[in-house]
């Protein structure tokens, strides 16, 4: 049975399966316009996902081929999965800030090999051991990565601007840092609940009730720029913590209120993150043997193959932080390049 949930004022929420993931689901989100139901988000690219996606809006009193458009909070499978399937049985616009539309032009046109050879080097020098590279070699030869051909998104989400959405005000807000143009999105009208604050946020993955989403390296095989993903998310929390809503509507978990509240403990965490880092690196360490040593949800040795890569992504985006700051750097001469505390 789908779960559907009223949340007033328009605005529904159906819960998206993701197969074979502890999240469980995507929250995906029904606002009502004057041109047909507009979604946020679309869920997992999976056959049981499309059936729930499609009974879920049959329950809200509506029908995939009634969509008017999507609006993409971030490019990731669980979010953007579906698009296309909504797009060809609509005619729907699908909208995308243009920095996560740059991923999804260069997933569709890279070749594989390109990016297992990438990911190769990457791993090779964050200081990877070579048995965990060795599959990404072997793996060289194949034609096909899964999930690697996401729909093309027809519109661009400008921040700053009010998304066609004909009869309500839903404004972009431009929030990098989990993907460089993840954005969420601000309904600028009252709270059907009347609660104190300013509209409704759809926080994507940006801000979530109880989770701290992943924030790795922003991978383009083609563009050696050092970016800084953690400072950018924290800067985008921030912004989002000045716009005080009065609800939260994340793409995973549940609605909760006081954003500001939760923004200061995404920001304490990872400032006690970082303290912890630096404490690790008064000797010199390689990415790799960081994320050996940081806490994670379970022990490194219990970590999946696939989990270890986003691990070590998540160690690289803390130490461009640090050495940003200043309160670490590359030791000179050290192959793969290890890092210190200053």
């Amino acid at each position: 049975m789908t779960k559907t949930f009223d949340h007033g004022g328009g605005v529904r929420s159906l819960q998206v399966p993701i197969p074979d993931n502890p999240l469980g689901h995507t929250l995906v989100y029904v606002v009502d316009t004057g041109r047909g139901p507009v979604l946020v988000d679309t869920g997992w690219d999976d056959p049981a996902s499309w059936d729930v996606l499609a009974a879920g809006l049959a329950a809200c009193g509506t029908a995939v081929s009634e969509v008017y458009g999507v609006v993409v909070t971030h490019h990731h499978p669980d979010h953007h999965g579906l698009s296309a399937r909504v797009r060809e049985a609509s005619g729907a616009w699908v909208a995308m800030h243009e920095a996560d539309a740059a991923i999804v032009r260069r997933a569709r046109e890279t070749r594989p090999e390109r990016w297992y050879a990438y990911m190769a080097d990457k791993l090779a020098a964050a200081g990877a051991p070579e048995e965990h590279i060795a599959p990404l070699r072997a793996a060289r030869g194949r034609r096909t990565l899964p999930g690697l051909s996401p729909a093309l998104p027809d519109r661009d989400v400008v921040p700053g601007e009010l998304l066609d959405l004909p009869g309500r005000r839903l404004r972009a807000v431009w929030t990098p840092g989990h993907t460089p143009g993840h954005v969420c999105l601000h309904l600028e009208e009252d709270h059907p609940a009347r609660l104190a604050g300013r509209g409704r946020l759809f926080s994507g993955d940006h801000l979530l009730p109880e989770i701290t989403p992943h924030i790795g390296l922003y991978e383009d095989p083609d563009d050696a720029t050092v970016t800084d993903p953690l400072g950018d998310y924290l800067d985008s929390l921030e912004r989002v913590g000045r716009l005080t809503p009065a609800e939260v509507l994340p793409a995973h978990q549940y609605a909760f209120t006081d954003a500001p509240a939760r923004v200061r403990q995404l920001l304490e965490h990872h400032e006690q993150r970082l303290a912890g880092l630096l404490a690790l690196l008064r000797e010199p360490l390689t990415p790799w043997q960081l994320a050996e040593r940081m806490e994670w949800n379970r022990p490194w040795a219990d970590i999946p193959y696939g989990s270890r890569n986003i691990a070590v992504s998540e160690a690289e985006s803390h130490l461009r932080r640090l050495v940003k700051q200043g309160r670490a750097e590359p030791l000179a001469g050290s192959e793969p390049v290890a890092y210190v505390a200053v």
